[in-house]
């Protein structure tokens, strides 16, 4: 889900104009846009699916996501490596679907922008992934088909040591 179409464009313009104002709100703006979006799919998929078809949530109870069902996204602390966004894209064709690309850093363009994966299941919880180990780094990068010091650099963050050692 984008909303980030010619926000670059009106960024600049109202740069050129020195309105730092109106250039930081209209991407402020196109963030939240993205994000209702994303919230908005959320809650037609529970509807659809039928476990929140007759959900009747107060705004405050979607601040504080008291619904079924999560929808982690890669880069975020439950899903910490953005890689996976790679796949995501290849499966769903989303550049060809959304105008959507990502870059060699596997960040969304244009900016405002965001991908997710929905979880229905009631018991389904958001956590934090934590210090990951050598001996998990080393598992990971074998079952994704990369080196390890390829998958130590996506999941700097992450690492409970340090590389090299």
């Amino acid at each position: 889900m984008t909303a980030g179409h010619g926000v670059e464009e009106l960024v600049r313009h109202f740069q050129a104009q020195g309105d730092d104002y109106n250039a930081i709100l209209v991407e402020a703006l196109a963030d939240r846009l993205a994000e209702a979006g994303a919230e908005y799919l959320h809650a037609e998929a529970r509807r659809l699916w039928g476990y929140g078809r007759d959900e009747q949530l107060s705004k405050e109870d979607l601040l504080h996501e008291r619904y079924r069902g999560i929808r982690p996204a890669p880069g975020y602390p439950a899903q910490p490596d953005h890689t996976e966004k790679l796949t995501l894209f290849e499966l769903l064709r989303a550049e060809e679907s959304t105008g959507i690309r990502l870059t060699e850093s596997c960040a969304m363009w244009p900016a405002s922008s965001v991908s997710g994966l929905y979880f229905a299941h009631p018991q389904a919880r958001y956590f934090a992934v934590g210090s990951l180990g050598r001996d998990q780094i080393e598992d990971y990068a074998r079952r994704k088909g990369q080196s390890v010091p390829e998958t130590e650099r996506w999941l700097g963050p992450c690492l409970g040591y340090e590389p090299g050692d």
